[in-house]
């Protein structure tokens, strides 16, 4: 990302870097330490990072990561970019939040194995095998590539593989260009303006969710679901069934 980020700079292009660390289950606290690695563009006026922790959200992105985004967005920032903690199965919330997703592997890390499972080859516009010099990544790109032609050979977008390597400088000038092709790709076939109508749904849906769950829990539910559950083991209903008389409340 760093070098992606001087890339860009050099074409005059503004940067808004949101960097999600994740949040400690224990004490609640998060390094933040993503910045520490773009130090050189710290005081670049032209690139903005913000740190944010998961604070225990699921899909690798902060609660408050798509508010930020709008920011940048409002101030006219060219470039929008979520660092996330690391993209799993059940963390997918990136490929919501932005026009392009990139999947960043590192050989002999077993990434390439978890590109396999169901979600990342579908929410990948772009694979990146970083580390490139590193051992190991030759067989990587093979593996990664031979997933994309068999699954997504039908695809209208065929996501390229590619390789990088931030110590030699190595695959980012290309990756910087296949970003601006995929971009073109989403505007020709109108995805942009369907990308954003699917982020604002999902926003009015999430503000909704919150406030429902918040008038819901009232003192009254919260004081029966604690009562409820400092019972033996065996009295204690079904979740189905306590649910059904925590809505009876008033």
């Amino acid at each position: 990302l760093d070098n992606l980020i001087e890339v860009w700079r050099q074409t005059g292009k503004t940067i808004g870097i949101i960097s999600v660390d994740p949040t400690s289950p224990f004490s609640g606290g998060a390094i933040l330490g993503d910045r520490v690695r773009m130090m050189r563009h710290y005081k670049d006026n032209g690139v903005f990072i913000r740190s944010m922790a998961t604070r225990g959200s699921l899909g690798g992105l902060s609660v408050r990561a798509q508010d930020a985004a709008d920011v940048y967005d409002a101030a006219g920032i060219d470039m929008i970019v979520f660092e996330t903690v690391g993209v799993g199965q059940v963390e997918l919330d990136v490929a919501k939040a932005a026009d392009t997703t990139i999947v960043v592997i590192v050989p002999e890390s077993g990434d390439e194995v978890q590109a396999m499972k169901a979600g990342l080859m579908e929410i990948a516009d772009i694979f990146v095998i970083n580390k490139a010099d590193r051992a190991g990544a030759d067989k990587a790109f093979r593996e990664v590539r031979g997933m994309v032609d068999l699954r997504l050979k039908q695809a209208d977008w065929k996501p390229p593989v590619l390789k990088t390597s931030a110590i030699k400088h190595e695959g980012i000038d290309e990756l910087a260009d296949q970003i601006e092709r995929h971009r073109e790709y989403l505007e020709q076939n109108d995805l942009l303006i369907r990308k954003f109508q699917d982020r604002f749904r999902m926003k009015i849906r999430d503000i909704i969710a919150d406030r429902l769950s918040s008038d819901f829990w009232t003192q009254e539910r919260k004081n029966l679901l604690d009562t409820t559950l400092n019972r033996p083991i065996e009295a204690i209903p079904s979740p189905v069934r306590l649910a059904q008389t925590l809505f009876k409340i008033k």
